[in-house]
């Protein structure tokens, strides 16, 4: 196992997938960058902590610790926009969230070197989402869980302020129903805002491995960090963001979240 991808297997049909929580650049990368604060702004901040928790629950967890701004293991590998018509990054960003610039003038990364950055990480990142949900599928229905976390406010991306809760099946397509509507009652319960099939409907990821008929069922769960970490008002900087990761702050998110990983076990053992 290469040091940079971390698999902690569990008994549970339930693998979660943390694509965006890592923050290492390459030096020779990172060398070409305008700022490396830049570089790791949008990252999931601290949702690999916030959800450490469901490993005591026998989930299953795949993570990356490599920058989505080296390569983005969420993004179609062909280059084809997730959300065409729409503001979105690509496979290996060369703006922010906030369009930002990330790299120097004319060191942006190649086709070639794009193609190399895939064969690096982005193709041994699914290679182990794919042996982990090909070991629990042969004792019935798994759930994919895609986790994922944005700041509240981000006008380039979507206007006024997110929902807390951001549920992404597709349109229905990646998951059963009863899946969606189980993960949805579960949000309901905290009392925070909601939404199905927003502006997040899921990445490349949940409608990758999305295939209910097959008994693989992959949903997406986009939060705004607001839930978490103090989520500061306006524009970031190196000053004010990443907020620190406080559990007092997190604790009542973190029983949320149980309460939602609980009903995709749930979901999963009831059709074995």
């Amino acid at each position: 196992m290469q040091d940079w991808l971390t698999v902690h297997e569990g008994s549970a049909p339930l693998v979660i997938g943390l694509p965006h929580t890592g923050t290492d650049i390459p030096p020779e990368i990172e060398a070409r960058l305008t700022s490396p604060w830049l570089a790791r702004k949008d990252a999931d901040w601290w949702v690999d902590r916030l959800y450490d928790f469901a490993l005591d629950m026998g989930a299953t967890l795949v993570r990356t610790g490599v920058s989505r701004s080296v390569i983005d293991v969420n993004r179609d590998p062909s280059g084809a926009s997730l959300y065409p018509g729409m503001t979105t990054t690509g496979l290996c960003p060369t703006e922010t969230f906030d369009g930002e610039l990330l790299y120097r003038p004319d060191q942006q990364p190649d086709a070639a070197e794009i193609e190399q950055r895939r064969a690096t990480w982005f193709d041994p990142y699914h290679a182990a989402l794919r042996d982990q949900l090909d070991r629990l599928r042969t004792r019935g229905p798994v759930v994919l869980y895609d986790a994922h976390s944005i700041r509240s406010v981000v006008p380039r991306l979507f206007e006024g302020e997110l929902p807390q809760f951001n549920i992404g099946d597709n349109d229905g397509a990646t998951c059963a129903p009863e899946l969606t509507q189980a993960v949805q009652a579960a949000c309901v319960v905290s009392g925070d805002s909601l939404v199905v099939n927003g502006r997040f409907k899921g990445g490349w990821t949940t409608r990758h491995y999305g295939r209910p008929d097959a008994g693989l069922h992959a949903i997406q769960m986009e939060l705004a960090d607001r839930g978490y970490i103090l989520d500061p008002v306006g524009p970031v900087s190196p000053q004010n963001w990443p907020s620190p990761y406080e559990p007092e702050r997190a604790q009542a998110m973190r029983s949320h979240l149980r309460r939602v990983l609980t009903a995709c076990i749930a979901f999963a053992d009831s059709h074995r």
